[in-house]
């Protein structure tokens, strides 16, 4: 898909806009003071693919552990400031990559001042970050309520605040948990300014249903060739972010690395238990950096025929199933072996 092409931002090693790949995002649940466990959290996300890393400081303790943390990761750190510019100025001289912070809550414009020339002193990129929870009195008045159209002014106006302390090293964001005014508030923005965008659609939900909202809201905006990086926000283990994450990212075509899994809903047809089965191959599945699509399918009508385009799959019978590659039947096995003989297959693969 066509992407609307926005002014380049560095965050530590990581690029994003100017068609740049759209970057995950996650952000840590750990205390930001206790360095160990963040770090072992910030590890782990890595692992599943995070590129970029955010952290709450809320103190002078969080932002002096940034020093501490920040040697032992290896994808960029981000501060998350608010209410206090003091923090933000410490989250950067103590390591952090980029400061995530609302204008409209971070104290006096001369606070804002502050932050910005440490910012510019080593090129630290700001994000700011407006949202429907946060939308200032005058824009809810102007426009009777929260609306897109007062999100997308209100970072506007911070932006220009920013720009007006001659920086303009900036990644935008704005969010509602309102699908359809998240939807309209980044459409509204990217016809405004050039300003890299972070999207996600905040205070989504658990991982059941915020995965849902997630995948419509930001599947919608990124269809539109809107954004930049994303952060899908889950109440619930930040490793299902990621995985939700690449998952939208795959299935609109903007990210083809990594092994993507169909499998069949079952009907009466199915003679193995597939749920299970298919649960395992797609565990199996996360453990790969490989390129290609495997299918697990209830029988052989929905095997080979139906996942013809699949490169490998598994298929049920009774009390046994079929391993096929291309469309192909090259084995039949026991039930049993059907999940052994896939992975040895998937190990194998080399692209034919």
């Amino acid at each position: 898909m066509e992407r609307k092409l926005t002014r380049q931002v560095r965050i530590g090693s990581c690029v994003i806009g100017g068609g740049a790949p759209i970057a995950i995002q996650s952000m840590t649940n750990t205390k930001t003071e206790d360095a160990a466990a963040t770090v072992r959290q910030i590890l782990a996300l890595e692992k599943a693919g995070c590129e970029i890393i955010r952290v709450t400081v809320p103190t002078q303790e969080a932002a002096l552990a940034l020093e501490e943390i920040k040697p032992l990761i290896h994808i960029p750190l981000v501060a998350d400031i608010h209410f206090d510019w003091r923090l933000a100025v410490a989250a950067m001289d103590h390591g952090a990559d980029k400061v995530r912070i609302n204008p409209g809550n971070i104290g006096s414009e001369e606070g804002v001042k502050a932050v910005v020339e440490r910012a510019a002193k080593d090129g630290i990129p700001l994000r700011v970050g407006v949202n429907s929870g946060s939308l200032e009195k005058k824009y809810i008045e102007k426009y009777g309520g929260v609306t897109a159209e007062g999100l997308a002014e209100s970072a506007l106006g911070q932006a220009a605040l920013i720009e007006a302390f001659g920086y303009d090293n900036l990644v935008i964001s704005i969010k509602s948990s309102r699908v359809p005014m998240s939807i309209r508030a980044h459409e509204i923005i990217a016809e405004r300014c050039d300003y890299p965008l972070h999207v996600g659609i905040t205070e989504a939900g658990t991982v059941r249903g915020g995965s849902i909202k997630s995948a419509v809201g930001i599947g919608a905006i990124l269809s539109r060739g809107i954004g930049d990086t994303i952060r899908v926000s889950l109440t619930g283990d930040p490793l299902e972010e990621i995985r939700v994450a690449k998952q939208i990212l795959r299935d609109l075509g903007l990210r083809k690395e990594g092994i993507e899994v169909i499998s069949c809903p079952t009907c009466g047809r199915t003679n193995i238990d597939l749920i299970p089965l298919a649960n395992a191959v797609e565990e199996l599945a996360s453990r790969y950096d490989k390129t290609l699509t495997v299918a697990v399918m209830g029988c052989v009508v929905n095997g080979p025929g139906e996942a013809r385009e699949a490169d490998l799959g598994i298929a049920g019978g009774k009390g046994e199933g079929f391993l096929f590659k291309k469309g192909e039947i090259v084995k039949r096995l026991p039930e049993e072996k059907l999940l052994p003989a896939l992975q040895e297959e998937i190990e194998a693969w080399n692209g034919k």
